[in-house]
């Protein structure tokens, strides 16, 4: 089905007379939560590898973008082709060395074009820092790994990765420091630092945290069900030492079906 179809069918959800009464209801705001949770549905089919929900989840997305249109749309604010014609417009800008005489260039100039590019419509739209319109709403991994890398843009930054991994040494001592006074919040301040810390550290070794940290918890839950399949009686009850053999077990098990 073309994607006029899908306009026809929201536009017609939304139909003021004969609408869906839930359709209606909805705003910018009561819409953004289900846009997030899409997004990170189609980032699971992908980590998952599953082509299939990969398909599925990528239409729940383009139906929040549709859904956001045609509430545009219906405000007189603008159109779903206006949202169409203001990407493909920020494509060719960023592509200058494809949409332009200036030929082909290496993976690591594109970038640099791109964010060069980006910069300059920062500056266009008044920006008077790097560090303008990085989402408040992004994961918080991703948001510390996006300020640190804008600001690593202009110079600000460790000259190679010892730099962030004595940093990790310092903040971890901090911490302990904060804990000996026994001081709640500049634990919590503390933590966070070291949390940043790290952030920094994966960004000098190529890592994304927000990934890696995903991947961390997605093994920790299955090391831990396996803890579980193995108990005959309730967790709590079982000896450290028996459920630290049974996480070993988990583990050699999770390499063999690599």
């Amino acid at each position: 089905m073309p994607i006029d179809d899908l306009l026809k069918i929201m536009e017609r959800l939304r139909d003021p007379l004969t609408g869906c009464e839930w359709d209606l209801a909805q705003s910018y705001q009561t819409i953004a939560p289900y846009t997030i949770e899409e997004a990170y549905e189609v980032v699971d089919a992908i980590e998952r590898a599953d082509i299939g929900a990969l398909r599925d989840e990528l239409g729940d997305l383009l139906l929040q973008v549709v859904f956001h249109a045609q509430m545009a749309k219906e405000a007189g604010d603008f159109s779903f082709d206006d949202v169409v014609r203001a990407i493909c417009d920020k494509l060719i800008r960023r592509h200058p060395h494809i949409f332009t005489p200036a030929g082909r260039i290496s993976a690591s100039d594109t970038t640099k074009a791109w964010e060069d590019a980006k910069q300059k419509e920062r500056v266009a739209r008044g920006a008077t820092s790097v560090l303008d319109d990085v989402p408040l709403a992004l994961p918080a991994l991703t948001r510390a790994d996006k300020i640190a890398r804008r600001a690593a843009r202009i110079g600000f930054d460790w000259r190679d990765v010892n730099g962030p991994r004595e940093k990790i040494a310092e903040e971890l001592a901090e911490v302990e420091e904060a804990m000996g006074r026994g001081d709640a919040d500049d634990i919590a301040s503390e933590v966070g630092d070291l949390l940043f810390a790290v952030v920094s550290y994966a960004r000098h070794l190529g890592v994304d945290p927000e990934s890696a940290l995903r991947g961390s918890t997605r093994r920790f839950e299955s090391r831990f069900r396996y803890v579980e399949s193995r108990a005959q009686q309730a967790l709590e009850t079982v000896e450290l030492e028996t459920l630290e053999q049974w996480w070993q077990e988990a583990k050699v098990d999770e390499r063999r079906g690599r």
